[in-house]
């Protein structure tokens, strides 16, 4: 199913989207980082058609967290936090993800995890909440001018390779989720491997933005 114009607003849209892979463990250590400011800025979804920049559409916040902000304004070059705001009928509803980028075999990925999501939460705490288990995405990512091609990994895609024992890697199963359970390591051989497959990523969700 290819979406465009959505992005997850928390994790249980996410784990019943089938339109990504998911990681236990993340894509990248910490010797594959490098400083950058690719994705710094404030971002709007398009479809390559027609942008329209209003309060009416979502917006994607990227920004160097502070290294700790009691203490200065030293900010973590490596690193960025992703604010996605999407309107919901009179009010908008914020989430915040940690996202980390690297490059491998030419190509730029980007790694998500769920840091904060828009509902529940706190003294509002739900038993919704008590089981969500944040994971990582990740997708490749193409760099335009003023623009970004998002393209995750199509979650059928990879079900059908492992249930026709096509591919090895770790994972749990469930009969409506896999869960890759591969360290960095093995995830990066895997996505090097796929890096240029059209099927990999031809059900996958894909998201287009615009630079504002």
């Amino acid at each position: 199913m290819k979406t465009r114009k959505f992005f997850i607003v928390g994790l249980i849209t996410v784990l019943l989207s089938g339109c990504v892979v998911y990681s236990f463990y993340p894509l990248y250590t910490e010797k594959d980082l490098f400083a950058n400011d690719i994705l710094t800025g404030e971002w709007f979804e398009s479809d390559e058609q027609e942008v329209k920049f209003s309060e009416e559409e979502s917006t994607w916040t990227f920004e160097h967290p502070y290294i700790n902000k009691e203490k200065g304004n030293e900010r973590d070059s490596l690193s960025y936090l992703l604010s996605y705001k999407v309107k919901d009928g009179d009010q908008y509803l914020e989430s915040a993800y940690d996202v980390h980028l690297i490059k491998l075999a030419g190509q730029y990925f980007l790694d998500f995890y769920l840091i904060d999501y828009a509902e529940g939460g706190g003294e509002n705490a739900t038993l919704n909440d008590f089981h969500l288990i944040p994971v990582h995405t990740f997708a490749k990512l193409t760099v335009g001018e003023d623009q970004l091609k998002i393209n995750w990994f199509d979650n059928d895609w990879l079900e059908d390779l492992i249930r026709e024992n096509k591919i090895r890697i770790h994972h749990e199963e469930t009969d409506d989720l896999i869960l890759l359970t591969a360290k960095p390591k093995e995830l990066q051989k895997f996505v090097t491997k796929y890096v240029n497959s059209e099927e990999a990523f031809k059900e996958g969700l894909e998201v287009i933005l615009q630079r504002k």
